[in-house]
């Protein structure tokens, strides 16, 4: 099985999960090929942020949606498509655990695999 995370971007977020203010999220594009078959998924995670240079990630507040599942490998194209789509898909992620990413604020600049 090989996995590869296509995209990693941390952004400025609101969420409030078990009681703890979280003021960023972690986003990941996620690929796993295996046996000819591939999957994608999103997956989201806020944490609390409290310093610039805290990106200590709990996992406590987390939410994810495979995206694309069928035969086949990793595509270029797939992925151009998929990448359009982040914003829209984590931000339903977002609004499952009431909570908010600001798009217009990455913390980090992304990570491409």
């Amino acid at each position: 099985m090989k996995v590869i995370d296509v995209l990693e971007g941390y952004y400025a977020a609101e969420c409030v999960a078990n009681g703890r203010p979280r003021h960023a999220v972690k986003v990941v594009l996620t690929a796993t090929s295996d046996a000819g078959r591939v999957s994608y998924e999103w997956l989201i995670t806020f944490f609390p942020h409290d310093t610039e240079a805290d990106f200590g990630v709990s996992y406590d507040a987390v939410a994810s949606r495979t995206v694309y599942e069928g035969k086949g490998r990793r595509s270029k194209k797939r992925e151009t498509v998929l990448l359009q789509e982040k914003e829209s898909v984590c931000s339903e992620l977002a609004e499952e655990l009431n909570g908010r990413i600001d798009w217009e604020k990455p913390l980090r600049e992304l990570r491409f695999g």
